[in-house]
């Protein structure tokens, strides 16, 4: 068994809503997910593997591996390998553990422009410097350049300190390394919840097209450009990964060219036996089994049955033949496929309020994903976009 622990960055494209999954007394209605020790927002595991997930199965076209239930369960399958699955009531334990995303810089406004407060133990714990300069509890230590002044304003607290020279480690962005500000722990927490972003919405009457009353309601999010980390633990202690050269190994055993555009098509009309492809789609969990006439009574519905197969047969064949050409799609361990599903929560977010303009999130330290976006794949992915938007921006968020 081999157990292998990565830090992710991740940086805040749009503000991040991971609700706690109703209304609050206080500053704003809908509340968003915090740590209990230090009441400091975080994204939740849950909510970043529940996404990963969702994202990563449909860009292998496999939309029944995305939820949270009656997966296809195959350990030829990346998605149930990597995530674990449930099929008739039989749990199967995956090899991936995502750990809470952990805020370590926070973006405020001070009167030399935008800086990223953080903290000494931040900074270690998420691997950014092992020996940080440390201020007093009521003061800063800032960026050398950033200013000469005594003090600082970190939004609309004015702080005292003095400026030194520290480099981090990491995949920070430079215009972020430039423009650091450390403070304390007690300090940091009363500075990220005084400048969380918060909104107000209000429920529209469609007949009249005029705010609905008393359907005025404020909501909070962790503001863009924060930086956070997180672990990814790949403990795989099946050590039989269904890798890309695996899948190819099974298509070459069913005599397909490896060029996907010689492969013949299907024909449209049902054969009578089965067709040699029927069992390698089951094999990497696109199809069931055949439908077996012993089981229905109603001729009918045995012919219905079998229609219904033969489409899912043909879909699969096309959705197979588009992720083999697609030279992105290059997988050889669970972690591959936490990184596909990072990838498209650039386009596609974490959490709620996404019809609003909330929750994407860029990945720092994965490679990039510039050169493809989600309409760029297969047929089965073309249309997932505004169904991925629905079933993974909740309020709550987590998956």
């Amino acid at each position: 068994m081999t157990t292998n622990v990565r830090k992710l960055y991740l940086i805040t494209l749009d503000p991040v809503h991971i609700g706690t999954g109703g209304y609050r007394l206080g500053r704003v209605d809908n509340t968003i997910v915090r740590e209990v020790g230090t009441r400091v927002p975080k994204i939740p595991g849950t909510a970043i593997h529940g996404a990963v997930r969702h994202y990563a199965a449909h860009r292998f076209g496999k939309t029944r591996c995305a939820g949270q239930r009656d997966h296809c369960g195959q350990d030829t399958c990346p998605i149930c390998y990597t995530f674990g699955a449930i099929k008739d009531n039989r749990a199967k334990a995956g090899v991936v553990s995502i750990s809470d995303a952990r805020i370590v810089l926070f973006p405020v406004y001070s009167m030399f422009g935008p800086v990223w407060i953080t903290t000494p133990e931040r900074l270690k714990d998420a691997g950014l410097m092992d020996d940080s300069p440390t201020p007093e509890d009521d003061k800063a230590i800032w960026s050398n350049g950033l200013t000469t002044k005594e003090s600082i304003n970190l939004g609309w607290l004015m702080v005292e300190g003095k400026a030194e020279s520290f480099n981090l480690n990491g995949n920070i962005p430079d215009q972020v390394k430039n423009r650091i500000v450390v403070v304390s722990e007690a300090l940091f927490t009363h500075i990220v919840n005084s400048n969380l972003e918060v909104r107000t919405s209000v429920s529209i009457n469609p007949e009249t097209g005029a705010a609905e009353e008393g359907a005025l309601f404020t909501y909070e999010a962790i503001p863009r450009t924060t930086i956070l980390w997180m672990d990814v633990v790949v403990r795989d202690f099946k050590d039989n990964f269904p890798s890309r050269e695996n899948w190819e190994k099974i298509i070459q055993e069913n005599e397909l060219p490896d060029n996907p555009d010689e492969w013949e098509n299907l024909p449209d009309k049902i054969p009578e036996h089965e067709h040699p492809v029927e069992k390698m789609f089951r094999i990497l969990g696109y199809v069931d089994e055949r439908p077996n006439e012993k089981k229905y009574e109603d001729r009918e519905d045995f012919e219905k049955a079998m229609k219904k197969y033969w489409e899912e047969i043909k879909k699969s064949s096309e959705v197979l033949k588009a992720v083999m050409k697609n030279n992105n799609l290059n997988w050889e361990d669970p972690f591959d496929i936490v990184i596909f599903g990072l990838q498209w929560a650039e386009h596609l977010g974490i959490g709620g309020m996404g019809t609003r303009g909330f929750g994407r999130v860029r990945c720092l330290s994965c490679p990039s994903s510039s050169q493809e976006t989600p309409s760029e794949t297969t047929q089965e992915d073309q249309v997932a976009p505004a169904q991925m938007s629905d079933s993974t921006s909740n309020d709550g968020g987590e998956g």
